[in-house]
């Protein structure tokens, strides 16, 4: 199969922001099946922005964004659905219902006109709540639930919602060290063993060179992307940050402040 086809989404000389104010340009990247790729960059320098216009939640400035070959604005919001599905830093507004309803909503795009669950969809729930360790939770409303439990069952709906591209919004937010590597982990194994791409912005920098097939750093010059040894051994990561605050090392993958 040529890598044409193989491609779940292409971006050439994107260029992303609102009206007349573009917040970053010359972005150009390709992910195929089961890659887990993070967006990283300094605060304000348009990851989220650009995660929005991938969803179709705000128009392109200019370039291109295809998802499986077409460009995105051509696709119908149906066909988007069973496409893309999105996860937000933004609290769902449907916190009143439990854990398994929360994820049953993935099922939309897929369900007849009065919403019944097919055995294939009560299937694909099945699977969210057990790859995401929520089996013992299905019952608890999600206003009862922990931040980490919360992203969680966020990440289980978009599972269940079966898509190729999966886009999540800064995915560890306001969650302690043990539950950011619990859920980069398990975005890790979704994507390798459910062949699913899933991109994804996050300031945990350390933790996205250890566990991403790729990286996009935005720096709001080139954007370079690639496999995160590549872009250490071309001291891409480097120039994130001032030196005489923050040293990257290149050996651990990580970042020390200057005392």
């Amino acid at each position: 199969m040529s890598q044409q086809n193989n491609s779940i989404v292409k971006i050439k000389e994107l260029a992303v922001g609102y009206g007349s104010k573009t917040v970053a340009q010359n972005i150009n990247f390709e992910l195929e099946h089961g890659v887990l790729c993070g967006i990283v960059g300094v605060n304000g320098i348009g990851k989220s922005t650009l995660l929005r216009t991938l969803a179709g939640f705000q128009p392109k400035l200019s370039g291109i964004i295809e998802v499986k070959n077409k460009s995105l604005d051509k696709h119908s919001p149906s066909e988007l659905a069973q496409n893309l599905s999105v996860v937000l830093t933004e609290q769902p507004a449907s916190k009143n219902l439990t854990v398994q309803e929360l994820i049953a909503l993935g099922r939309q795009p897929y369900t007849n006109w009065i919403g019944t669950l097919t055995s294939a969809d009560k299937e694909h729930i099945q699977k969210s709540l057990d790859a995401f360790l929520l089996q013992e939770l299905r019952f608890n409303k999600c206003h009862e639930l922990s931040d980490g439990q919360l992203q969680r069952v966020l990440i289980a709906r978009a599972m269940a919602q079966d898509t190729p591209l999966i886009l999540l919004d800064e995915p560890t937010t306001h969650l302690d060290l043990y539950h950011k590597v619990q859920i980069l982990k398990l975005l890790q194994q979704l994507a390798h063993q459910n062949q699913k791409t899933i991109l994804f912005t996050t300031h945990e920098i350390d933790l996205a060179i250890q566990l991403c097939n790729k990286i996009l750093i935005l720096d709001g010059d080139n954007n370079p992307f690639g496999d995160p040894c590549e872009l250490i051994e071309q001291k891409h990561f480097e120039r994130l940050f001032p030196s005489e605050m923050v040293q990257f090392d290149a050996k651990t993958g990580s970042f020390k402040v200057n005392k």
